[in-house]
């Protein structure tokens, strides 16, 4: 799959990963459709960025509804749909029990929201992308309608310390990766999925020295934390590698988390 002259559509665009992805696409030439519930942020860098990035709106990847009406914003817009990124998400912390009464304990409300936006979300829009993608004519030779590419995180197997809800939802993601790969290859859509490990979001950001040398401590090399455009430039390679499809990749300095 080119980049170049194609549509794509990063959803948790307006920030963090997400920015960084519609920035290297756009960059390469791609046209990109920004998805975020940060509607004013995805207007400001659609139009930072030029015509070839679009702001579809205020988007809540857990209705179905808006993530319709989005779509087809995007569709007349560009028309077909080449691929879809899948960033957007929330990172919730919370241990399920404590000594003693606390309030700062993992709920079922707390757990619901983590798992209906990271995996829900994500299932909701790979749905109906795909749905799209799949009555689409052919990209290539290979028959190749489209690309999906989820985001889960190296949670869903180093789990660390009140990450229960949080790795759960990434373990869906990442599970769903074979199975959704299976469902699609017969209509020629590829489906990945990435597992970064700790990098550099507004969330880090906010961190002193000493939390931020606490938390890349397992890093065995580099010794830092991820940068977005390392993660974009991994989009782009799986985009444009046409044997890449029911994987998950870890891109994390070979770093295993801890405990805390």
């Amino acid at each position: 799959m080119q980049i170049k002259e194609n549509t794509f559509i990063v959803t948790g665009g307006a920030s963090g990963l997400g920015e960084a992805t519609v920035r290297d696409l756009i960059a390469r030439g791609a046209n990109v459709a920004i998805f975020d519930l940060n509607d004013e942020g995805a207007e400001e860098l659609a139009k930072e960025l030029g015509t070839n990035a679009f702001a579809a709106g205020k988007v809540d990847v857990t209705s179905e509804e808006a993530v319709r009406v989005a779509l087809e914003k995007t569709v007349a817009k560009f028309g077909r749909i080449a691929g879809v990124i899948n960033c957007g998400g929330v990172a919730t912390a919370a241990k399920i029990a404590r000594r003693g009464k606390s309030s700062h304990t993992m709920t079922v409300d707390l757990f619901d929201f983590t798992v209906r936006v990271n995996l829900v979300g994500t299932f909701n829009v790979c749905r109906q992308v795909a749905q799209i993608m799949a009555n689409q004519d052919p990209f290539n030779e290979d028959g190749e309608r489209g690309v999906i590419i989820n985001t889960a995180s190296v949670a869903y197997q180093d789990g660390q310390t009140g990450q229960v809800a949080y790795s759960a939802s990434k373990g869906g993601v990442a599970s769903m990766t074979l199975p959704m790969a299976r469902d699609l290859g017969p209509v020629g859509v590829r489906v990945m999925t990435i597992a970064p490990g700790i990098f550099e979001t507004n969330m880090t950001a906010m961190m002193n020295e000493k939390a931020k040398k606490m938390i890349i401590k397992d890093a065995i090399f580099p010794e830092r934390m991820g940068r977005a455009p390392e993660y974009a430039s991994l989009v782009c390679h799986i985009i444009e590698n046409g044997m890449l499809s029911g994987e998950v990749i870890r891109i994390d300095g070979a770093s295993r988390l801890g405990k805390l």
